[in-house]
């Protein structure tokens, strides 16, 4: 009687383990949300890194683009919030924008980890990602100190949305550096349209090229046009130093062959990955607690490794 009672007891404990085993594996459902274009190259490579992140993890990822779409944004994190999602990562569209709705997330106790682009006024759980301010800082102070821009000089500096999140950063880095030096410069929009992008880019630069005396791409469709922008204009690799972000091939390319002088890289794959593991992480109760600062400036002589890592070779 008392085998039998000691093989039921344990019996039970195996089955009590097998079901809480089970409860622990289950998957879960994470939310990864953008702001950017699935057209943008770079948003390849996030979006990767969410897609292996789940694949390693067997948890369920969602994942959405908006297009700079403030208000589709905002209800893509009410959805997630009302879903009941695990966790919750996203970018910022525009500053203060989804000051609410993270809000509404902390109110569930939903970890919402944002990644990047920063909001410091949106009390997310971490940030993981670039510092654009930092970024635009070095971008400006690379053209000082490398001799190739001067007081009086004009920079002129694309980007795709104005007044994105991304774009205010920058400019507010470049200005930092700008101002003080007698420097001018002028943000032009390029849209998120690649022909569209071109046409305006080669219309800028044949209406203003005797006065443009150095270019800052503040996002990566406007710098992997610069080779055929520059191509259509007439303008030879190196006749106009060109920085900014370098996070396609285009750019690794164009920074191998002249037309740019340096390029930011995101570590975009990792950027996903890590946002995700942090807002996993704040899903079981450990508190992240800190950021994580991703991104460093690449010239010719190291940029093929991250030409081999977006051409698969890495």
């Amino acid at each position: 009687m008392i085998r039998k009672l000691v093989l039921l007891f344990a019996g039970a404990m195996m089955a009590l383990a097998a079901s809480f085993s089970a409860v622990q594996a289950a998957p879960k459902t994470f939310y990864w949300i953008s702001h950017g274009s699935p057209a943008d190259p770079v948003w390849t490579y996030f979006l990767a890194g969410a897609k292996q992140w789940a694949a390693d993890t067997g948890s369920t990822v969602n994942t959405s683009f908006h297009n700079g779409d403030v208000a589709a944004q905002q209800e893509a994190v009410r959805s997630a919030i009302a879903a009941g999602a695990a966790g919750i990562v996203t970018t910022s569209p525009d500053p203060g924008s989804l000051v609410k709705v993270v809000d509404e997330a902390n109110d569930k106790k939903i970890p919402i980890i944002n990644f990047n682009t920063p909001d410091p006024k949106a009390k997310f759980g971490a940030y993981v990602g670039g510092d654009n301010v930092k970024f635009g800082t070095a971008w400006a102070q690379y053209l000082v100190d490398k001799g190739l821009v001067k007081s009086g000089d004009f920079v002129w500096m694309p980007v795709e949305v104005p007044g994105a999140t991304y774009g205010v950063q920058e400019e507010q880095g470049i200005a930092s550096v700008f101002k003080p030096a007698g420097i001018k410069w002028e943000v032009t929009e390029t849209t998120l349209d690649q022909a569209e992008i071109i046409s305006r880019m080669s219309d800028y630069l044949t209406a203003n090229r005797k006065k443009v005396k150095a270019i800052i791409g503040m996002g990566d469709l406007a710098m992997g046009s610069i080779k055929r922008v520059f191509d259509q204009v007439g303008v030879k690799p190196g006749e106009i130093p060109v920085i900014g972000w370098g996070d396609s091939l285009d750019t690794t390319q164009e920074v191998l062959h002249g037309y740019v002088n340096a390029a930011q890289w995101q570590d975009p794959q990792a950027t996903s990955y890590i946002a995700l593991s942090m807002a996993a992480m704040s899903a079981s109760g450990i508190r992240p607690g800190f950021s994580v600062i991703t991104g460093s400036l690449y010239d010719k002589d190291t940029a093929q490794q991250y030409d081999d890592i977006l051409s698969g070779k890495k």
